[in-house]
């Protein structure tokens, strides 16, 4: 093979090499599977350095124009099938590939995205928000923190950062959380506790080892919106129960549990999100019989059961299981730091080994690097400090909200007063809709969480979740002028006239469900 090669200029041997055979390639001269010279003797017949070829032929192959086998030598490329040129920005569904085609046979869209544009939609330049969860930053212990993160480099150095000796989590962690719960009626033990990456990984876990699609399982009738985002993931079906003001129905639930066979029963009996009811002790303990009985495991979720502001605390649903019955989720995340994300579950048995192997094949571990730091904190005492902190700011904020909801709302508004947690569960009378609702009051400057985005099934519009946690008593008492402004003005538009109802009833109305 002849190739014209020029000593005196700047570019280097291998790239004329290259060039020229590049040339012949897209020519067609050299077609598919053409055997090209062995690096040795077209080196001989170029009077160059073998090295000089074989640089040349790694960079056609760099490119897909050539392949090589061992032993047989270089081989020209066929060629390769060109995809599509780039649409630009937009995009038809018939120009994806064929797999994400077909994903769009199977449409899933989580309602937390959906209620996360709404939210984003706010006109209002200063907007009052009762919608945000996540724990106010005023409020983040970052100095105490940092201060614990300091202590743990300085005691464990390197082993800080390493991957840990446990897939389980930091043991002293462990032996802490145990602590706390059994300080709270829970009997644990370190063993029986799984530390995760927040309570949601914790949730998903339990749904993950225990579910299958098309199961059923049993929750509250409305609910934590991300966990019906969580199960509809996974195609399973969901079968609601009502709540009144002692929690969920649970007189209800022997007729599911007969019935439809439920796989799993997912509960929040205590500051239930979005109502902020508590389970009464009667029906915990029904509700724990009757999963025995029936053979269903029950997930507790209590995200948030130690923000008490008034009543007596009833024991937890796993503080009432004789054993293996009950999976009890908590989080230090929903307190401390929403970007701590470091939560828990206790379980016994079988199933806690299944989970353990299963959070190991999708996240390794959780950052031991934070649950050392968590430790540390919780170990010095700055975690009950903390509690008892943000218990006090929470109450104020809790009481402000009870004042102003009563001061301002306008008649045809009912909500039971919560003993703690951190939501008020509204309900609109007299044909009002919550969503019709939150585009006034965004206009005015106030935002809430619709609670059509809380029920498993037919989505009531006459609720709305307001959070009175995540801002200061003036800013609540702002924030109920405003969304009462924009009551009226529904109402206005309605042209509705609601006769006078009772407000703030000490209980919650026959229709609430």
């Amino acid at each position: 093979m002849r190739i014209p090669l020029d000593r005196n200029i700047s570019v280097p041997l291998y790239r004329q090499i290259e060039q020229f055979l590049r040339e012949q390639l897209q020519s067609g001269a050299l077609g598919p599977n053409t055997r090209l010279p062995s690096s040795r003797s077209l080196a001989t017949g170029l009077g160059v350095s073998r090295i000089v070829v074989a640089n040349a032929y790694a960079e056609l192959e760099s490119h897909g124009l050539v392949y090589s086998q061992r032993g047989s030598g270089t081989f020209v490329a066929p060629p390769l099938a060109v995809p599509p040129e780039p649409k630009g920005d937009f995009i038809s569904a018939q120009d994806w590939p064929l797999w994400q085609q077909e994903l769009l046979s199977h449409p899933y869209q989580p309602a937390y995205q959906e209620l996360a544009r709404l939210l984003d939609s706010v006109p209002h330049p200063d907007p009052i928000s009762f919608a945000e969860r996540i724990t106010p930053s005023e409020l983040w212990p970052i100095d105490d923190f940092g201060r614990a993160l300091k202590a743990v480099f300085r005691r464990d150095g390197a082993a800080a950062v390493g991957s840990g000796d446990s897939e389980a989590g930091y043991l002293p962690l462990r032996v802490a959380v145990a602590q706390i719960l059994n300080s709270e009626g829970i009997p644990t033990r370190p063993e029986d506790v799984l530390i995760t990456s927040g309570s949601q990984q914790a949730l998903n876990l339990v749904a993950r080892e225990i579910l299958s699609p098309y199961d059923v399982v049993l929750v509250e009738s409305p609910t934590y919106n991300v966990a019906l985002d969580l199960f509809r993931s996974l195609r399973v079906r969901l079968l609601g129960v009502p709540v009144d003001e002692h929690g969920m129905q649970v007189e209800k639930v022997e007729d599911a549990l007969r019935t439809a066979r439920p796989r799993l029963i997912f509960t929040i009996p205590t500051f239930h999100n979005p109502t902020g009811t508590c389970m009464s002790g009667y029906r915990r303990r029904q509700l724990v019989a009757l999963a025995d009985r029936y053979n269903v495991p029950i997930l507790e979720d209590d995200f948030i059961g130690n923000l008490r502001y008034d009543g007596r605390a009833e024991p937890a649903l796993k503080a009432l299981d004789p054993g293996g019955r009950v999976i009890y989720v908590g989080t230090f995340s929903k307190v401390l730091m929403p970007g701590l994300r470091l939560g828990f579950m206790v379980a016994e048995g079988p199933i806690y080994k299944r989970m353990l192997a299963c959070k190991y094949v999708s996240d390794l571990t959780t950052s031991h690097l934070l649950q050392r730091a968590l430790s540390e904190y919780i170990t010095v005492g700055r975690y009950h400090a903390h509690l008892r902190r943000v218990c006090k700011v929470y109450r104020s904020r809790y009481e402000a909200m009870l004042e102003a909801l009563d001061r301002h709302l306008p008649a045809g508004t009912q909500w039971l007063p919560p003993k703690g947690g951190r939501y008020i569960w509204l309900q609109l009378t007299g044909g009002l809709s919550a969503n019709e609702l939150f585009p006034i009051a965004a206009k005015e400057g106030v935002t809430f969480c619709p609670g059509s985005f809380f029920f498993p099934g037919k989505r009531p519009q006459s609720h709305l979740r307001l959070n009175f946690a995540i801002n200061p008593p003036d800013v609540i008492e702002e924030g109920v002028k405003r969304l009462s402004r924009a009551l009226r003005l529904l109402r206005l538009e309605k042209g509705k006239q609601v006769g006078f109802l009772h407000k703030g009833v000490a209980g919650i109305p026959s229709n609430y469900s």
